[in-house]
Protein backbone atom coordinates (compact mmCIF):
# COMPACT_ATOMS: atom_id res chain seq x y z
CA UNK A 1 0.00 0.00 0.00
CA UNK A 2 1.29 3.42 -0.91
CA UNK A 3 2.01 5.52 2.17
CA UNK A 4 0.03 8.73 2.46
CA UNK A 5 1.35 10.08 5.73
CA UNK A 6 0.12 13.46 6.79
CA UNK A 7 2.33 16.02 8.47
CA UNK A 8 0.86 15.12 11.87
CA UNK A 9 1.48 11.39 11.43
CA UNK A 10 4.99 11.89 10.04
CA UNK A 11 5.82 14.12 13.01
CA UNK A 12 4.61 11.51 15.50
CA UNK A 13 6.62 8.72 13.83
CA UNK A 14 9.75 10.85 13.75
CA UNK A 15 9.29 11.84 17.39
CA UNK A 16 8.79 8.31 18.71
CA UNK A 17 11.84 7.13 16.76
CA UNK A 18 14.11 9.92 17.98
CA UNK A 19 12.94 9.96 21.61
CA UNK A 20 12.34 6.25 22.26
CA UNK A 21 12.97 5.52 25.94
CA UNK A 22 15.63 2.88 26.70
CA UNK A 23 14.19 -0.60 27.15
CA UNK A 24 16.12 -1.05 30.40
CA UNK A 25 13.76 1.47 31.98
CA UNK A 26 10.67 -0.51 30.96
CA UNK A 27 9.02 -3.76 32.00
CA UNK A 28 10.45 -6.87 30.39
CA UNK A 29 7.36 -8.66 29.06
CA UNK A 30 4.55 -6.09 29.14
CA UNK A 31 3.68 -3.76 26.28
CA UNK A 32 4.77 -0.15 26.85
CA UNK A 33 4.90 2.85 24.51
CA UNK A 34 8.15 3.83 22.81
CA UNK A 35 7.80 7.18 24.55
CA UNK A 36 5.01 9.26 26.06
CA UNK A 37 1.55 8.24 27.25
CA UNK A 38 -0.65 5.24 26.44
CA UNK A 39 -4.07 4.15 27.62
CA UNK A 40 -6.76 1.82 26.18
CA UNK A 41 -5.72 -1.15 24.02
CA UNK A 42 -7.14 -0.77 20.49
CA UNK A 43 -7.35 -2.90 17.37
CA UNK A 44 -6.33 -6.17 19.04
CA UNK A 45 -6.58 -8.44 16.00
CA UNK A 46 -5.13 -11.28 13.93
CA UNK A 47 -3.75 -10.23 10.58
CA UNK A 48 -1.67 -12.31 8.15
CA UNK A 49 -0.46 -14.76 10.77
CA UNK A 50 0.44 -12.20 13.44
CA UNK A 51 -1.35 -10.48 16.30
CA UNK A 52 -1.55 -6.71 16.16
CA UNK A 53 -2.16 -4.38 19.05
CA UNK A 54 -2.78 -0.66 18.77
CA UNK A 55 -3.31 1.68 21.70
CA UNK A 56 -4.37 5.17 22.65
CA UNK A 57 -1.17 7.16 22.41
CA UNK A 58 0.21 10.64 23.03
CA UNK A 59 3.90 10.51 22.16
CA UNK A 60 4.76 14.06 23.18
CA UNK A 61 4.33 13.82 26.96
CA UNK A 62 3.58 11.39 29.78
CA UNK A 63 0.15 12.99 30.22
CA UNK A 64 -3.03 12.36 28.21
CA UNK A 65 -3.15 14.51 25.08
CA UNK A 66 -4.54 14.50 21.51
CA UNK A 67 -5.00 10.81 20.85
CA UNK A 68 -3.00 8.91 18.21
CA UNK A 69 -2.87 5.15 17.64
CA UNK A 70 0.41 3.53 18.62
CA UNK A 71 1.13 0.11 17.15
CA UNK A 72 2.99 -3.14 17.84
CA UNK A 73 2.67 -6.80 16.85
CA UNK A 74 3.55 -10.26 18.12
CA UNK A 75 3.50 -13.92 17.13
CA UNK A 76 3.17 -15.32 20.63
CA UNK A 77 1.61 -12.61 22.89
CA UNK A 78 4.87 -12.23 24.82
CA UNK A 79 7.56 -10.79 22.53
CA UNK A 80 6.31 -7.61 20.86
CA UNK A 81 7.76 -5.72 17.90
CA UNK A 82 7.31 -1.96 17.89
CA UNK A 83 5.79 -0.54 14.68
CA UNK A 84 5.31 3.07 13.52
CA UNK A 85 2.43 5.14 14.86
CA UNK A 86 -0.61 4.20 12.76
CA UNK A 87 -3.10 7.07 13.15
CA UNK A 88 -2.89 10.75 14.01
CA UNK A 89 -5.65 13.35 14.58
CA UNK A 90 -5.31 15.02 11.20
CA UNK A 91 -8.79 15.44 9.68
CA UNK A 92 -11.84 17.56 10.36
CA UNK A 93 -13.75 14.61 11.85
CA UNK A 94 -10.94 13.40 14.17
CA UNK A 95 -8.93 16.57 14.75
CA UNK A 96 -9.49 16.40 18.52
CA UNK A 97 -8.34 12.81 18.70
CA UNK A 98 -8.44 9.31 17.23
CA UNK A 99 -10.11 7.59 20.16
CA UNK A 100 -10.50 3.89 20.92
CA UNK A 101 -11.60 1.25 18.44
CA UNK A 102 -10.85 -2.17 17.04
CA UNK A 103 -9.76 -4.04 13.92
CA UNK A 104 -10.56 -7.00 11.70
CA UNK A 105 -8.93 -8.74 8.73
CA UNK A 106 -10.94 -8.83 5.50
CA UNK A 107 -9.88 -9.86 1.98
CA UNK A 108 -6.22 -9.36 2.75
CA UNK A 109 -6.68 -5.91 4.23
CA UNK A 110 -6.50 -4.74 7.82
CA UNK A 111 -9.59 -2.69 8.66
CA UNK A 112 -9.42 -0.33 11.65
CA UNK A 113 -12.61 1.13 13.12
CA UNK A 114 -12.18 4.00 15.54
CA UNK A 115 -13.88 6.98 17.16
CA UNK A 116 -13.03 10.36 15.71
CA UNK A 117 -13.55 13.40 17.93
CA UNK A 118 -14.28 16.88 16.58
CA UNK A 119 -15.68 20.15 17.87
CA UNK A 120 -18.13 22.64 16.43
CA UNK A 121 -19.51 25.93 17.64
CA UNK A 122 -23.27 26.09 18.11
CA UNK A 123 -25.43 29.08 17.24
CA UNK A 124 -25.33 30.28 20.87
CA UNK A 125 -21.54 30.22 20.95
CA UNK A 126 -21.09 27.00 22.92
CA UNK A 127 -18.50 24.49 21.75
CA UNK A 128 -20.04 21.07 21.11
CA UNK A 129 -18.10 17.81 21.02
CA UNK A 130 -19.00 15.26 18.35
CA UNK A 131 -17.91 11.63 18.44
CA UNK A 132 -18.28 9.59 15.26
CA UNK A 133 -17.01 6.26 13.95
CA UNK A 134 -14.52 6.04 11.09
CA UNK A 135 -12.59 3.47 9.08
CA UNK A 136 -8.92 3.21 8.08
CA UNK A 137 -7.56 0.42 5.88
CA UNK A 138 -3.98 -0.81 5.76
CA UNK A 139 -1.41 -3.51 5.25
CA UNK A 140 -0.18 -4.04 8.80
CA UNK A 141 2.12 -1.01 8.79
CA UNK A 142 0.54 1.89 6.91
CA UNK A 143 -3.13 2.89 7.07
CA UNK A 144 -5.29 5.15 4.92
CA UNK A 145 -8.47 6.77 6.24
CA UNK A 146 -11.61 6.08 4.23
CA UNK A 147 -12.51 9.02 1.99
CA UNK A 148 -16.16 9.00 3.09
CA UNK A 149 -15.57 9.00 6.83
CA UNK A 150 -17.26 9.04 9.26
CA UNK A 151 -19.21 5.85 8.56
CA UNK A 152 -21.46 6.01 11.65
CA UNK A 153 -22.76 9.14 13.36
CA UNK A 154 -25.12 9.63 16.30
CA UNK A 155 -27.90 10.39 13.83
CA UNK A 156 -28.29 6.61 13.46
CA UNK A 157 -28.97 6.18 17.17
CA UNK A 158 -32.43 6.35 18.76
CA UNK A 159 -33.68 9.86 19.46
CA UNK A 160 -32.18 11.44 22.54
CA UNK A 161 -28.92 9.50 22.43
CA UNK A 162 -25.77 11.49 23.03
CA UNK A 163 -23.60 12.70 20.15
CA UNK A 164 -20.86 13.76 22.56
CA UNK A 165 -20.57 10.34 24.25
CA UNK A 166 -20.64 7.83 21.40
CA UNK A 167 -17.41 5.88 21.20
CA UNK A 168 -15.17 2.82 21.25
CA UNK A 169 -16.49 0.52 18.49
CA UNK A 170 -15.67 -3.20 18.71
CA UNK A 171 -15.96 -4.74 15.24
CA UNK A 172 -16.11 -8.43 14.31
CA UNK A 173 -17.08 -10.65 11.39
CA UNK A 174 -19.75 -13.31 11.61
CA UNK A 175 -20.60 -15.37 8.51
CA UNK A 176 -21.19 -12.84 5.71
CA UNK A 177 -21.68 -9.75 7.87
CA UNK A 178 -19.77 -7.33 10.06
CA UNK A 179 -21.04 -6.27 13.46
CA UNK A 180 -20.00 -3.60 15.92
CA UNK A 181 -20.95 -2.70 19.48
CA UNK A 182 -20.45 0.95 20.46
CA UNK A 183 -20.80 2.75 23.79
CA UNK A 184 -23.34 5.57 24.05
CA UNK A 185 -25.56 7.46 26.51
CA UNK A 186 -29.34 7.51 26.53
CA UNK A 187 -31.65 10.40 27.36
CA UNK A 188 -31.15 10.11 31.14
CA UNK A 189 -27.36 10.08 30.90
CA UNK A 190 -26.93 6.37 31.55
CA UNK A 191 -24.83 4.02 29.44
CA UNK A 192 -26.17 1.93 26.60
CA UNK A 193 -24.54 -0.40 24.08
CA UNK A 194 -25.59 0.05 20.45
CA UNK A 195 -25.36 -2.86 18.00
CA UNK A 196 -24.75 -2.14 14.30
CA UNK A 197 -24.39 -4.40 11.26
CA UNK A 198 -22.85 -4.05 7.82
CA UNK A 199 -22.22 -6.14 4.72
CA UNK A 200 -19.02 -4.34 3.75
CA UNK A 201 -17.71 -2.52 6.89
CA UNK A 202 -18.52 0.87 5.29
CA UNK A 203 -22.32 1.11 5.15
CA UNK A 204 -23.72 0.50 8.65
CA UNK A 205 -27.23 -0.14 9.95
CA UNK A 206 -28.40 0.31 13.54
CA UNK A 207 -29.97 -2.93 14.79
CA UNK A 208 -30.89 -2.33 18.43
CA UNK A 209 -29.58 -1.48 21.87
CA UNK A 210 -27.88 -4.64 23.05
CA UNK A 211 -27.92 -3.62 26.71
CA UNK A 212 -28.57 -0.69 29.04
CA UNK A 213 -26.95 0.52 32.23
CA UNK A 214 -30.38 1.35 33.76
CA UNK A 215 -28.78 3.36 36.54
CA UNK A 216 -26.60 0.44 37.66
CA UNK A 217 -22.86 -0.05 37.20
CA UNK A 218 -21.83 3.58 36.81
CA UNK A 219 -22.80 5.89 33.97
CA UNK A 220 -21.21 5.89 30.51
CA UNK A 221 -20.15 2.40 29.45
CA UNK A 222 -16.84 2.66 27.60
CA UNK A 223 -14.91 0.12 25.53
CA UNK A 224 -17.59 -2.59 25.05
CA UNK A 225 -16.64 -6.05 23.84
CA UNK A 226 -19.06 -8.85 22.99
CA UNK A 227 -18.15 -12.46 22.20
CA UNK A 228 -19.11 -16.10 22.49
CA UNK A 229 -17.25 -18.19 25.04
CA UNK A 230 -17.82 -21.76 26.21
CA UNK A 231 -21.47 -21.84 25.16
CA UNK A 232 -22.30 -18.41 26.56
CA UNK A 233 -22.08 -14.82 25.38
CA UNK A 234 -20.00 -12.34 27.37
CA UNK A 235 -20.36 -8.55 27.38
CA UNK A 236 -17.46 -6.51 28.74
CA UNK A 237 -17.95 -2.83 29.57
CA UNK A 238 -15.81 -0.26 31.36
CA UNK A 239 -18.15 2.05 33.30
CA UNK A 240 -17.28 5.57 34.33
CA UNK A 241 -18.39 7.07 37.65
CA UNK A 242 -18.97 3.82 39.50
CA UNK A 243 -19.95 3.92 43.16
CA UNK A 244 -18.33 1.40 45.45
CA UNK A 245 -20.37 -1.70 46.34
CA UNK A 246 -18.72 -3.77 49.06
CA UNK A 247 -15.52 -5.30 47.73
CA UNK A 248 -17.04 -6.21 44.36
CA UNK A 249 -16.95 -2.75 42.77
CA UNK A 250 -14.74 0.20 43.59
CA UNK A 251 -15.51 3.84 42.89
CA UNK A 252 -14.47 5.54 39.66
CA UNK A 253 -13.54 3.65 36.51
CA UNK A 254 -13.86 -0.12 36.56
CA UNK A 255 -14.51 -3.03 34.22
CA UNK A 256 -17.57 -5.28 34.47
CA UNK A 257 -18.51 -8.50 32.72
CA UNK A 258 -21.97 -9.94 32.09
CA UNK A 259 -22.53 -13.57 31.10
CA UNK A 260 -25.74 -14.46 29.29
CA UNK A 261 -27.47 -15.85 26.23
CA UNK A 262 -27.76 -14.23 22.82
CA UNK A 263 -30.35 -14.77 20.08
CA UNK A 264 -28.64 -13.94 16.78
CA UNK A 265 -31.93 -13.64 14.93
CA UNK A 266 -33.52 -11.07 17.24
CA UNK A 267 -30.23 -9.60 18.54
CA UNK A 268 -31.57 -10.17 22.05
CA UNK A 269 -28.98 -10.47 24.84
CA UNK A 270 -30.26 -11.81 28.18
CA UNK A 271 -27.69 -11.56 30.92
CA UNK A 272 -27.13 -12.03 34.60
CA UNK A 273 -25.65 -9.68 37.16
CA UNK A 274 -22.36 -7.90 36.56
CA UNK A 275 -19.08 -8.93 38.16
CA UNK A 276 -15.71 -7.23 38.39
CA UNK A 277 -13.12 -8.34 35.82
CA UNK A 278 -10.05 -7.33 37.84
CA UNK A 279 -9.99 -6.26 41.50
CA UNK A 280 -6.69 -4.38 41.46
CA UNK A 281 -5.86 -0.70 41.54
CA UNK A 282 -4.76 -0.49 37.89
CA UNK A 283 -6.94 -2.16 35.26
CA UNK A 284 -9.29 -0.70 32.65
CA UNK A 285 -10.69 -0.93 29.11
CA UNK A 286 -9.81 -4.52 28.17
CA UNK A 287 -10.21 -5.84 24.64
CA UNK A 288 -10.32 -9.44 23.42
CA UNK A 289 -9.40 -11.44 20.35
CA UNK A 290 -10.08 -14.96 19.14
CA UNK A 291 -6.65 -16.48 18.54
CA UNK A 292 -5.89 -18.70 15.56
CA UNK A 293 -6.24 -21.79 17.78
CA UNK A 294 -9.66 -20.70 19.08
CA UNK A 295 -8.65 -19.28 22.45
CA UNK A 296 -10.24 -16.04 23.60
CA UNK A 297 -7.42 -13.72 24.68
CA UNK A 298 -7.90 -10.48 26.65
CA UNK A 299 -5.51 -7.58 27.25
CA UNK A 300 -6.18 -4.48 29.35
CA UNK A 301 -4.71 -1.10 30.24
CA UNK A 302 -2.54 -1.46 33.34
CA UNK A 303 -3.07 2.00 34.81
CA UNK A 304 -5.84 4.05 36.42
CA UNK A 305 -7.36 7.41 35.48
CA UNK A 306 -7.79 8.64 39.04
CA UNK A 307 -4.46 7.49 40.52
CA UNK A 308 -1.65 8.72 38.32
CA UNK A 309 1.61 7.57 39.91
CA UNK A 310 4.07 7.61 37.01
CA UNK A 311 7.38 9.00 38.34
CA UNK A 312 8.11 12.54 37.19
CA UNK A 313 11.43 11.52 35.62
CA UNK A 314 9.89 8.77 33.48
CA UNK A 315 9.87 9.17 29.69
CA UNK A 316 6.85 6.90 29.33
CA UNK A 317 3.57 6.28 31.16
CA UNK A 318 1.20 3.34 30.99
CA UNK A 319 1.47 -0.31 30.01
CA UNK A 320 -0.71 -3.26 29.09
CA UNK A 321 -1.44 -6.36 31.14
CA UNK A 322 -0.12 -9.75 30.19
CA UNK A 323 -2.56 -11.16 27.61
CA UNK A 324 -4.92 -13.56 29.41
CA UNK A 325 -6.73 -16.69 28.27
CA UNK A 326 -10.44 -16.55 29.11
CA UNK A 327 -12.95 -19.28 29.93
CA UNK A 328 -16.28 -19.59 31.71
CA UNK A 329 -16.46 -21.89 34.73
CA UNK A 330 -19.40 -22.21 37.11
CA UNK A 331 -20.91 -19.02 35.73
CA UNK A 332 -17.76 -16.96 36.29
CA UNK A 333 -15.14 -15.53 33.96
CA UNK A 334 -11.77 -17.23 34.50
CA UNK A 335 -8.54 -15.61 33.30
CA UNK A 336 -4.96 -16.90 33.30
CA UNK A 337 -1.76 -15.61 31.68
CA UNK A 338 -1.25 -16.88 28.14
CA UNK A 339 0.47 -20.26 28.14
CA UNK A 340 3.17 -18.91 25.81
CA UNK A 341 4.74 -17.16 28.80
CA UNK A 342 5.95 -20.57 29.95
CA UNK A 343 8.32 -20.64 26.96
CA UNK A 344 10.27 -17.86 28.67
CA UNK A 345 10.52 -19.53 32.06
CA UNK A 346 14.08 -19.84 33.29
CA UNK A 347 15.90 -21.01 36.42
CA UNK A 348 13.13 -22.95 38.15
CA UNK A 349 13.30 -22.96 41.94
CA UNK A 350 10.82 -24.98 43.98
CA UNK A 351 10.17 -25.60 47.67
CA UNK A 352 7.65 -28.07 49.05
CA UNK A 353 5.75 -27.79 52.35
CA UNK A 354 7.69 -25.00 53.96
CA UNK A 355 6.67 -24.66 57.60
CA UNK A 356 6.15 -21.13 58.82
CA UNK A 357 5.46 -20.09 62.40
CA UNK A 358 4.77 -16.86 64.22
CA UNK A 359 8.09 -17.16 66.04
CA UNK A 360 10.00 -16.74 62.76
CA UNK A 361 8.89 -13.14 62.22
CA UNK A 362 9.34 -13.27 58.45
CA UNK A 363 11.44 -15.55 56.27
CA UNK A 364 13.11 -15.48 52.88
CA UNK A 365 14.06 -18.47 50.77
CA UNK A 366 17.24 -18.93 48.77
CA UNK A 367 16.64 -18.02 45.13
CA UNK A 368 13.15 -16.61 45.74
CA UNK A 369 13.71 -12.99 44.79
CA UNK A 370 13.66 -10.72 41.75
CA UNK A 371 11.54 -8.23 39.82
CA UNK A 372 10.78 -10.21 36.61
CA UNK A 373 9.24 -13.51 37.62
CA UNK A 374 6.33 -15.94 37.51
CA UNK A 375 5.71 -17.43 40.95
CA UNK A 376 3.03 -19.77 42.33
CA UNK A 377 2.43 -20.05 46.08
CA UNK A 378 0.17 -22.80 47.45
CA UNK A 379 -0.96 -22.02 51.00
CA UNK A 380 -1.86 -25.54 52.02
CA UNK A 381 -2.63 -25.79 55.74
CA UNK A 382 -2.08 -24.39 59.22
CA UNK A 383 -3.96 -22.61 61.98
CA UNK A 384 -2.96 -19.10 60.89
CA UNK A 385 -5.46 -16.28 60.45
CA UNK A 386 -3.17 -13.94 58.49
CA UNK A 387 -0.58 -14.81 55.83
CA UNK A 388 1.64 -12.16 54.24
CA UNK A 389 3.91 -11.98 51.18
CA UNK A 390 6.18 -8.96 50.74
CA UNK A 391 7.26 -8.26 47.15
CA UNK A 392 9.81 -5.81 45.72
CA UNK A 393 11.17 -5.44 49.22
CA UNK A 394 14.26 -3.92 50.82
CA UNK A 395 14.87 -2.18 54.14
CA UNK A 396 12.23 0.51 53.56
CA UNK A 397 10.14 -0.56 50.54
CA UNK A 398 7.70 -3.36 49.88
CA UNK A 399 4.29 -4.18 48.47
CA UNK A 400 2.37 -6.59 50.67
CA UNK A 401 -0.13 -9.27 49.65
CA UNK A 402 -2.13 -10.20 52.76
CA UNK A 403 -4.60 -13.04 53.22
CA UNK A 404 -7.11 -12.64 56.04
CA UNK A 405 -8.25 -16.23 56.40
CA UNK A 406 -11.11 -15.49 58.80
CA UNK A 407 -12.69 -12.92 56.51
CA UNK A 408 -11.55 -14.71 53.30
CA UNK A 409 -10.07 -11.46 51.98
CA UNK A 410 -6.88 -10.81 50.02
CA UNK A 411 -5.44 -7.29 50.00
CA UNK A 412 -2.74 -5.69 47.89
CA UNK A 413 -1.10 -2.84 49.83
CA UNK A 414 1.49 -0.61 48.14
CA UNK A 415 1.66 2.02 50.92
CA UNK A 416 5.39 1.44 51.35
CA UNK A 417 6.26 0.80 47.70
CA UNK A 418 8.12 4.11 47.39
CA UNK A 419 5.11 6.28 46.59
CA UNK A 420 5.40 10.02 47.18
CA UNK A 421 1.81 10.88 46.24
CA UNK A 422 -1.39 10.69 48.25
CA UNK A 423 -3.19 8.10 46.13
CA UNK A 424 -5.10 4.87 46.67
CA UNK A 425 -2.63 2.38 48.14
CA UNK A 426 -4.70 -0.74 48.84
CA UNK A 427 -7.54 -2.77 47.46
CA UNK A 428 -9.16 -6.00 48.64
CA UNK A 429 -11.29 -8.85 47.31
CA UNK A 430 -13.07 -11.89 48.68
CA UNK A 431 -11.58 -15.28 47.81
CA UNK A 432 -12.37 -18.88 48.62
CA UNK A 433 -10.24 -21.71 49.93
CA UNK A 434 -10.51 -24.95 48.01
CA UNK A 435 -9.97 -28.46 49.38
CA UNK A 436 -6.28 -27.93 48.61
CA UNK A 437 -6.03 -24.51 50.24
CA UNK A 438 -5.38 -21.28 48.38
CA UNK A 439 -3.29 -20.91 45.21
CA UNK A 440 -1.74 -17.57 44.34
CA UNK A 441 0.08 -16.95 41.07
CA UNK A 442 2.11 -13.74 40.97
CA UNK A 443 3.56 -12.13 37.85
CA UNK A 444 6.05 -9.44 38.75
CA UNK A 445 7.53 -7.35 35.95
CA UNK A 446 9.60 -4.49 37.38
CA UNK A 447 6.76 -2.00 37.98
CA UNK A 448 3.61 -4.12 38.02
CA UNK A 449 2.09 -7.00 39.94
CA UNK A 450 -0.57 -9.27 38.46
CA UNK A 451 -2.11 -11.66 40.97
CA UNK A 452 -4.25 -14.64 39.90
CA UNK A 453 -6.13 -16.61 42.57
CA UNK A 454 -7.08 -20.29 42.34
CA UNK A 455 -6.02 -20.77 38.73
CA UNK A 456 -7.66 -17.61 37.48
CA UNK A 457 -10.91 -17.41 39.44
CA UNK A 458 -9.96 -13.82 40.26
CA UNK A 459 -7.31 -11.33 39.22
CA UNK A 460 -5.84 -8.28 40.94
CA UNK A 461 -3.49 -5.95 39.05
CA UNK A 462 -1.51 -3.00 40.41
CA UNK A 463 1.40 -0.70 39.60
CA UNK A 464 4.39 -0.42 41.95
CA UNK A 465 7.13 2.02 40.94
CA UNK A 466 9.54 0.74 43.57
CA UNK A 467 13.30 1.18 42.89
CA UNK A 468 14.51 -1.88 40.98
CA UNK A 469 17.16 -2.55 43.61
CA UNK A 470 14.34 -3.72 45.92
CA UNK A 471 14.02 -7.36 44.89
CA UNK A 472 13.62 -9.37 48.09
CA UNK A 473 10.54 -11.50 48.83
CA UNK A 474 9.45 -12.35 52.37
CA UNK A 475 6.80 -14.62 53.92
CA UNK A 476 5.17 -14.36 57.34
CA UNK A 477 2.04 -15.35 59.27
CA UNK A 478 0.49 -14.86 62.69
CA UNK A 479 0.64 -18.52 63.76
CA UNK A 480 1.54 -21.66 61.80
CA UNK A 481 1.29 -22.29 58.06
CA UNK A 482 2.48 -24.79 55.50
CA UNK A 483 3.05 -23.58 51.96
CA UNK A 484 4.80 -24.60 48.76
CA UNK A 485 6.29 -22.37 46.10
CA UNK A 486 7.58 -22.58 42.55
CA UNK A 487 9.29 -19.59 40.98
CA UNK A 488 10.61 -18.94 37.48
CA UNK A 489 12.62 -16.03 36.23
CA UNK A 490 11.37 -14.61 32.95
CA UNK A 491 14.12 -14.46 30.34
CA UNK A 492 13.48 -12.74 27.01
CA UNK A 493 15.52 -13.21 23.83
CA UNK A 494 18.38 -10.77 23.31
Amino acid sequence: MQETRTEQLSRAIAYETEHCAPKEAKPLFHVTPPVGWINDPNGFSYYKGEYHLFYQYHPYSTQWGPMHWGHCKTKDFVVWEQLPCALAPDTAYDGQGCFSGSAVEHEGKHILMYTGVSEKQSSDGRVEVLQTQSIAVGDGISYVKYENNPVITAEKLPKGSSAADFRDPKIWKEQDSFYAVIGSKDTDGNGQIALFSSKDAYDWKFEKMLDYCKGEYGKMWECPDFFELDGHHVLLVSPQFMQAQGLEFHSGNGTVYFIGNYDRESFEFTRGNGCQVDYGMDFYAPQTIQAADGRRIMIGWLQNWDNYITPEESEWSGMMTIPRELSVKDGKLVQVPVRELENYHNNRISYRQIKLSENQNRISLDGIKGRCLDMTIDIESGDFEEFHIELAADEKNCTRLSYDRKKKIITTDRTYSGLRKDVITSRSMYVRETDHGLRLRVLLDKYCIELFVNDGEQAMTSLVYTPLSAENIYFSCDSNAVFSITKYEIKMPE
